[in-house]
């Protein structure tokens, strides 16, 4: 699947906030410590609208397939970015379009002069993990920073210092 990818719009914020609500659901974590309790999912545009911070869609034929984003690590240092809000439709799922939305956040980490990205996910999102695995994330113990997401029970970090694989 050949999707555009782009910075997100005030337009895209209700059907990003259903994408993400979505997904969350199919992987039973709705509720408190998950990303969809966020005050900044239902407006994501202005909340990326800052220095520092990057979110981006996913479109194909006029619907949106999904978004991630980066901002700086909540209770981190200021080196440390964290890769948020990254879901996607089902339907969008193994065509390629997780690859080109994290490529587009790697790109805007790194522009932003981030040394490193941390990121949070669930055991049971196999597939996300085995991307962010590709893409050169290494699992670590425990999380970083206060990002509130104590549902989460699998963390990330990638260096930036080093080149993307190919």
């Amino acid at each position: 699947m050949d999707a555009r990818i782009r910075p997100i719009t005030p337009a895209d914020n209700t059907e990003m906030a259903d994408i993400i609500w979505t997904t969350l659901a199919q992987f039973d974590a709705c509720g408190d410590g998950f990303a969809g309790q966020d005050p900044e999912t239902r407006a994501l545009a202005g909340a990326y609208a800052q220095p520092r911070h990057a979110y981006f869609v996913a479109e194909w034929d006029g619907q949106l397939l999904g978004g991630a984003g980066v901002a700086p690590l909540a209770g981190g240092d200021r080196e440390t970015a964290e890769l948020r809000k990254m879901y996607l439709r089902a339907s969008a799922r193994g065509q390629g379009v997780g690859r080109a939305l994290l490529d587009h956040c790697l790109s805007a980490a790194r522009a932003m002069r981030y040394a490193q990205l941390y990121l949070e996910t669930l055991e049971s999102m196999t597939a996300a993990r085995r991307l962010y695995r590709a893409a050169g994330f290494q699992p670590l113990q425990q999380p970083l920073g206060q990002t509130g997401h104590h549902g989460c029970d699998r963390w990330m970090l990638l260096s930036l210092s080093r080149q993307p694989p190919s």
